[in-house]
Order: C-alpha cells, then sequence, then structure tokens
C-alpha cells in the first residue's frame, strides 16, 4: 500500500488519454483495497458534478452522491461517507494548482485511517494532474462537463481560459462566464510568471461568433507581447493595433489589463474601457479608482500610460464586465448601482472559487428569472501576502 500512489501514477503515465478513470480505478483497486471508484466533473457553470465511469448512474445511486460529493468539491476537503454496513465512500478534490476539475470518488471496506486517507489524496493529485494533461488530448472530460451544447462563439471562449482558478502563496485567482453555453465576446486571461501576475479582463464589443473571434484577436495579441517579453503597455498597444487595423475602429474591445508583483502586492493597470474593479477590504466595498482610456482598437497608434495602487493582506478584488456591472432588468436599477455590493459583501467567508459563483447566481436572481441580456464575467483575487524571507 505504501506505493499506491507510485502505482497509480505509473498507471496514469501508460494509460491513453480517453482512459484515465479507467486505469485509476484498475489501480486504486489493486493498491487500497477499493470496491469501486468513480470521477466526477464539474460542469461549466460549476453548479453540479457529473461522472465519468458510469455517465448512466441510476438517479438514486447519482443523488446519494452528488451532495456529498458537492460538499467536498466546495470544501477542498476530503469528506467520508461511512454505510451502516461499514463500508465508506471517500471523497476527494480533483484540483490542480489551484483549479477545481472535480471529485475522485473510492468506495472502501471500512473507513480509512490517516494513512490511508493522505495516500488517497495523493493519488488524486496525480489523477488531477492527467486529467488537465489529457484534456487537450480527448474530448471525454468535456463531453462529460458539458449538460447542453455549446454555441461555436462559447466553445472558443471556453478553450481560449487559462483555466477557472489558480492558488499561490500569495494569493488565490478564481473566474467565471455566464451565460456558460451561449457567452461570445467577454473573457478573462492570466499567467503567473515567476514574480508577476498578469491578468486581463475583456468586455467584448458585440455578439456570437463575430464577438468571440475579435476578443480571440485581442487576447493573443497580447500574449504575443507578453511571451515576447512586453509590459502592460506594449499589450495593449499591440493588441489594440492589431484589433484597429483589422477593423479601422468599427470594432473595438473594452480591457482592463492588471499586472500584480507577487512579492509586493503592488498593483500596475491599464484601464482601456468598461471592465470595472472593486476592493472589498473589510466588509467595505469601494472601487478602485483608474483614468479610463480609450478602449483597445478604437483608434489607430493609441498611446497607454500606466497607473499604480497597493494591495494589503486581506484585500478581495473583483472584476466584472458590463454584463455584471450595467445588468438593468426591467424595472429595475442597474445591478452595479447597489445590489452588487451586497452580493460581494455575502462572499466575505467563502474562498474565491466559490465567490464567483455567489456572485453569478445573485446575478441571476436579480434578472428575475429571465435570461442575462448580455455576456457578464466575474473574477475573484483574493491577496494573501508575500510570504516573509524565513518561509513562515
Amino acid at each position: 500500500m505504501v506505493d499506491g500512489p507510485e502505482v497509480v501514477s505509473r498507471a496514469l503515465r501508460e494509460a491513453p488519454p480517453d482512459q484515465l478513470a479507467e486505469a485509476a480505478d484498475r489501480a486504486i483497486r489493486s493498491a487500497l483495497g477499493a470496491l469501486r471508484t468513480d470521477v466526477f466533473v464539474a460542469d461549466y457553470r460549476i453548479s453540479g458534478l457529473w461522472p465519468v465511469l458510469d455517465p448512466d448512474l441510476p438517479a438514486a445511486g447519482f443523488l446519494a452522491c452528488h451532495t456529498v460529493a458537492q460538499r467536498c468539491f466546495s470544501s477542498q476537503q476530503p469528506v467520508r461517507d461511512i454505510a451502516d454496513d461499514g463500508s465508506c465512500r471517500l471523497y476527494l478534490p480533483l484540483t490542480v494548482w489551484g483549479e477545481r476539475l472535480g471529485v475522485l470518488l473510492i468506495e472502501l471496506p471500512a473507513a480509512p485511517g490517516p494513512a490511508v486517507t493522505g495516500l488517497a489524496t495523493d493519488i488524486a493529485g496525480a489523477l488531477a494532474v492527467a486529467m488537465r494533461a489529457a484534456d487537450r488530448e480527448t474530448d471525454r472530460y468535456r463531453l462529460a462537463r458539458r449538460r447542453e451544447r455549446l454555441s461555436m462563439a462559447a466553445e472558443m471562449q471556453w478553450d481560449l481560459l487559462p483555466g477557472r482558478s489558480v492558488s499561490h502563496h500569495a494569493f488565490h485567482l478564481a473566474g467565471q462566464l455566464e451565460p456558460a453555453y451561449t457567452v461570445g465576446g467577454d473573457h478573462f486571461d492570466w499567467s503567473l510568471d515567476g514574480d508577476r501576475l498578469t491578468l486581463t479582463v475583456l468586455n467584448g464589443e458585440g455578439s456570437g461568433l463575430a464577438a468571440s473571434m475579435l476578443t480571440a484577436v485581442t487576447v493573443n495579441a497580447m500574449r504575443n507581447a507578453r511571451r515576447s517579453g512586453g509590459g502592460l503597455v506594449e499589450q495593449a498597444e499591440l493588441a489594440s493595433d492589431t484589433v484597429f487595423y483589422q477593423h479601422r475602429g468599427r470594432r473595438y474591445v473594452a480591457t482592463l489589463l492588471v499586472e500584480v508583483d507577487t512579492a509586493t502586492g503592488r498593483v500596475r493597470a491599464v484601464d482601456a474601457g468598461s471592465p470595472h474593479m472593486l476592493r472589498m477590504r473589510g466588509a467595505v466595498v469601494e472601487p478602485v479608482k483608474l483614468e479610463q482610456q480609450m478602449p483597445l482598437g478604437m483608434f489607430a497608434e493609441t498611446r497607454y500610460e500606466l497607473q499604480e495602487f497597493q494591495l494589503e493582506p486581506g484585500d478581495r478584488v473583483f472584476v466584472v464586465s458590463d454584463g455584471v456591472w450595467a445588468a438593468e432588468p426591467p424595472g429595475q436599477e442597474p445591478y452595479g448601482q447597489r445590489a452588487m455590493a451586497r452580493s460581494l459583501r455575502a462572499t466575505r467567508l467563502q474562498p474565491a472559487t466559490e465567490a464567483v459563483g455567489t456572485v453569478m447566481r445573485e446575478l441571476h436572481a436579480y434578472h428575475v428569472d429571465s435570461d442575462l441580456r448580455d455576456d457578464a464575467v466575474v473574477v475573484c483575487l483574493d491577496w494573501h501576502g508575500p510570504r516573509e524571507r524565513n518561509g513562515g
């Protein structure tokens, strides 16, 4: 049993990318004496967890697993469910670099002790890494995630995302797109490189496939500049010129570009349009005031300037697109005027990964069960602060 994680890791490395769940099942049964296993993946809305090994799991069996699996997914802690006969279902988070993929279920003949739980946790970590790597080589896990057909625009947007969350000793970061299955132009992107976290949020102009294509060009232009060593100004200017010379000012992309020095908490920003940044410090929610500059692609050879501000440990920063801030259901004031501050305060005790879902649910509720009229992006950054030099 000591070699359990190594046995499973080797089985995962040798398995075809679409057969990871089966390979893990065989290896876990052998290494831990498990009675059965299953893999549950989160859907695009992060509203449910769905089985990979047994997609046709009967309703009663699915419901029996689902509530406990959701608790594991939300808490990101192992959860034990002991049956009357003494057998135990052990639920473990499938998480890699802070991105929550789903939950691994291992059914054992008896409740595991700390050593077995620790081994099972390591196995879940190895499976999560393998699933993340395999996601570009097979459609199997994406098919399990989708509960309805994605529009072409949404297919492009989800493929363009860096992930939905990432963790670091200095911060946690999470984002969500809505409407998940038909999102068009709104988007977010991030990259962690040494002491630099780069984050961009785009409020794509237009709708549907045309908006998605415009966003894809903009994101890739910013990535090209960033990967060539360019800072925020170079990223903004290259993207702006790329969009302008393609559309001659007829189309543009409102974008917020942010760079966080993870060693100091110093933030540099270029506000090129409408995404809104709000900071929650304690129970106080207030906008981060930045000078708004021209959206990317509106004019030829637009020049951008940096602005700076400082994060303090414990700060929570939200960035939202106009589809959140300016949402205005019939007969109501815009969501950002007052309702949004209330929903942000409601997330105080939640991790960033749960907070983005709470804000989206509150937004849907504000629309009184009607569909969102515009794409919506919510990104949440929790700043913990850099570690002390002694590693404490």
